[in-house]
């Protein structure tokens, strides 16, 4: 299999759909010899701010010296930024010839009557058997939606050193549930008997069926509270604040990010209970080293062109309050591109105030992306200077004609097309040079 075969076959298992269920992926693992036996894990879950949390916590397993697997998705400019070691892509050598060996189980799988595996099935499988091949120490894994039947939820309990979760909120509530609490429960299912968890502060809905699962499955609970940090001083360039003395430097914009860092530095600070060699300096320089793609991201400035992933109604929430926190009194000029199956009203009624224009996209090449004439006319209840772009290089040009240099551009809203939105970007830059 080449890489062109390779893109070819994951198109064809996007079109699979997300099957939620564990017995398609435990035969899958079972074929491919259950790598996920050797490993050893930290699972994340939550709606908001998994990636964030995986990448503090990844640079400071990193920093003290640890071979560290990182599970992500969605990516942002390619396929193989989900599975990394070390922060290092998956080789296209290595993609192929495990997807290769992939694909002959599944084939096996279908002539002996079980489902074919979706696309996250076979995705999670690979990861698990590039961090065994690359004797990974731990593997830092973002639970997918959700948590109970989520593909990556087949960890033995012995293999999990550590459930950690970021923001739960409302998204995907065709698979997970209409209610808040519903959903914590979905995503309390990664929760394993006796297992150690951490979670941020939640709203009262998910703390308590958090509190209620740990006291089921005799695990122990920690929450990471705000009050931990003081001497806080925001910024876009960077943010500093002292965590129980020690003085933190995070490069991530936005200042919902103090939660993401601080609930990392609690993970931290339980797995160095657990005996991992974790000391000060390392969670320092992890901190201070980490970048995540996509987040409240500063791609160029005079004017600002921000790019921030906010593709839900919790994160268009904390967008809204960081564009009001940095950018008050400043020109904003958006674009926005969602997905259809997205509350993609809620978020277009959250953030309009703030906008002095509004460009309307869709996303390049994906089956659920919203038409922008669409989306205009959803954002023109909100604001009345819309404008549907035919393309992402129109809606670019179009935000810098509307823009002067003390201004700000955000794109925000699906992952899926910020990757080509800054490769648009960078070739403006390479113009310039």
């Amino acid at each position: 299999m080449n890489e062109k075969e390779a893109m070819e076959y994951i198109a064809y298992l996007n079109t699979l759909g997300s099957k939620p269920g564990l017995t398609v992926i435990r035969e899958l693992l079972r074929r491919a010899g259950d790598p996920q036996k050797e490993l050893l894990f930290i699972h994340i879950a939550g709606t908001n701010g998994k990636g964030s949390v995986s990448a503090f916590l990844s640079n400071i397993l990193m920093a003290a010296g640890y071979r560290v697997g990182r599970y992500n998705s969605p990516t942002i400019r390619t396929y193989r930024e989900r599975i990394c070691v070390n922060q290092t892509m998956i080789s296209k050598k290595a993609l192929c010839r495990l997807l290769m060996q992939i694909k002959t189980y599944c084939d096996e799988m279908v002539a002996d009557g079980f489902a074919h595996p979706t696309s996250f099935e076979v995705e999670t499988v690979l990861g698990f058997l590039y961090y065994k091949e690359k004797n990974c120490d731990m593997v830092v894994l973002e639970a997918g939606m959700g948590g109970r039947l989520d593909a990556t939820n087949v960890i033995p309990d012995a293999q999990k050193l550590l459930a950690v979760f970021a923001s739960v909120s409302m998204d995907h509530m065709a698979f997970l549930g209409d209610s808040l609490e519903q959903i914590a429960k979905e995503k309390a299912g990664i929760i394993t008997q006796g297992c150690s968890v951490v979670t941020m502060e939640q709203r009262e809905p998910v703390m308590e069926v958090l509190k209620e699962v740990c006291l089921e499955k005799q695990a122990t609970l920690t929450v990471s509270e705000p009050e931990t940090a003081s001497s806080i001083r925001y910024g876009l360039e960077k943010q500093t604040f002292l965590y129980r003395n020690l003085p933190v430097t995070i490069h991530l914009a936005g200042n919902y990010q103090i939660a993401n860092a601080l609930l990392a530095l609690q993970a931290a600070e339980i797995l160095r209970q657990k005996g991992c060699r974790i000391t000060d300096r390392a969670i320092l320089k992890g901190m201070e080293q980490t970048r995540w793609h996509g987040r409240f991201e500063i791609l160029s400035k005079q004017p600002y062109f921000i790019v921030d992933g906010a593709h839900n109604e919790d994160a268009a929430r904390k967008l809204a309050q960081t564009v009001q926190f940095y950018f008050t009194n400043k020109k904003i000029i958006y674009i926005m591109g969602v997905l259809r199956d997205k509350e993609y009203e809620k978020i277009a009624e959250i953030m309009s105030p703030f906008a002095d224009s509004i460009i309307t996209v869709r996303t390049p090449d994906n089956p659920r992306a919203l038409p922008a004439l669409a989306l205009a006319e959803t954002v023109a209840k909100y604001h009345n200077r819309v404008t549907a772009a035919d393309s992402l290089e129109e809606a670019v040009e179009m935000s810098y004609l509307l823009a002067d240099k003390d201004s700000v551009i955000l794109a925000f809203g699906s992952l899926s097309y910020l990757g080509q939105i800054m490769d648009i970007i960078d070739k403006m830059k390479t113009k310039k040079a």
